[in-house]
């Protein structure tokens, strides 16, 4: 793999952003500025399959984390409030002046990444001050992007904090395998026999549910555009798909999910260590470039929420501690 870095111009305030273009020997591409970490070019066989922006201004007006690594905790956290240790933790009401969303007001896909090409890939980091959020902890964070002779885009992160707190980091990068327009034809597959229930605010009770006989069924291949629509509780709530499917144990690298672009030509499979991923179908885009379900997501995570209910696995990174996850999105000609 080879790594070349570019100007990416300078934030509103006049921070310099780098790009760093990936490049493997049979010319797939991936681009990631260090302004969130984004991943805001993936080029393969031609196609372009994650979309993005060419200019920083774009990022900074995004309000959809197009391509960024999310933290310190990535999805919902119900009443933006968490108990740990004994102490009720107040976090950022940035959803819906209610909830927690993605870290916060000033979360990592606003932030300036420090990056280092190494033997390993694009080495990125990012620190996170106590109270930042209302998270307790001064915490870092390392991301390490890796892209394959075989055409995967490894993702490993690693984090450590002075103190007991929250880390759940993800990627959330918009996929369209067609390389534009909408994505109802492209296909998608779910390994999941459960998903967690969630509100009209998309924040699980802590009901894990069966996907059988129900459109949240996508064990088998099917375009995305099949069941978005039905009359059913879940899909009207979010307008489409936006929920987490239960994709098996924490720590252990499995196959979570497949996509194909609508004439079959290209697949992507997603691999994971994390016991969740969320399949969101692009129901709320809206700007001049991304209308409504131009690209879906498949962030791998700990469940929305999972903090503030009992049964499901806790995204604690304890003081002096290092968590790390790995996640692996794979492309390939059919």
């Amino acid at each position: 793999m080879d790594i070349k870095k570019f100007d990416f111009g300078k934030t509103s305030d006049g921070r310099a952003v780098d790009g760093f273009e990936l490049k493997n020997s049979s010319g797939t591409t991936a681009k990631i500025i260090t302004y969130g970490a984004r991943l805001t070019s993936w080029i393969f066989s031609g196609v372009e399959v994650v979309p993005g922006y060419d200019n920083i201004s774009d990022y900074e007006a995004d309000t959809s984390y197009k391509g960024a690594i999310v933290g310190r905790c990535a999805n919902r956290i119900g009443g933006a409030s968490f108990e740990l240790n004994g102490k009720i933790y107040k976090l950022d009401k940035n959803d819906g002046g209610k909830n927690h969303l993605h870290g916060g007001f000033n979360g990592f896909e606003k932030k300036i990444w420090s990056a280092e090409i190494t033997s390993d890939g694009l080495k990125l980091s990012v620190e996170s001050p106590d109270g930042e959020g209302g998270y307790p902890g001064n915490f870092k964070a390392t991301v390490i992007y890796n892209l394959t002779e075989d055409n995967a885009l490894e993702i490993s992160y690693a984090a450590t904090s002075d103190a007991d707190t929250l880390c759940n980091l993800t990627n959330h990068t918009y996929f369209n395998l067609d390389g534009g327009g909408d994505i109802l034809q492209q296909k998608i597959q779910i390994f999941a026999d459960t998903y967690t229930w969630a509100s009209a605010e998309s924040v699980p009770d802590g009901r894990i549910l069966s996907v059988e006989n129900t459109p949240m069924d996508l064990r088998n291949l099917q375009t995305i555009g099949e069941h978005i629509d039905d009359d059913f509780d879940q899909l009207n709530f979010g307008r489409g798909y936006d929920h987490n499917f239960c994709v098996g144990k924490l720590g252990e690298m499995k196959k979570v999910a497949r996509a194909e672009s609508s004439d079959s030509k290209i697949a992507l499979e997603v691999f994971t260590t994390q016991p969740g991923i969320q399949f969101y179908s692009g129901n709320w885009l809206d700007d001049k470039k991304f209308g409504k379900r131009t690209g879906f997501a498949l962030e791998a995570q700990f469940y929305p929420n999972a903090i503030n209910l009992p049964d499901f696995d806790k995204p604690i990174l304890k003081a002096g501690e290092i968590q790390c996850s790995k996640s692996k999105y794979c492309l390939a000609m059919l």
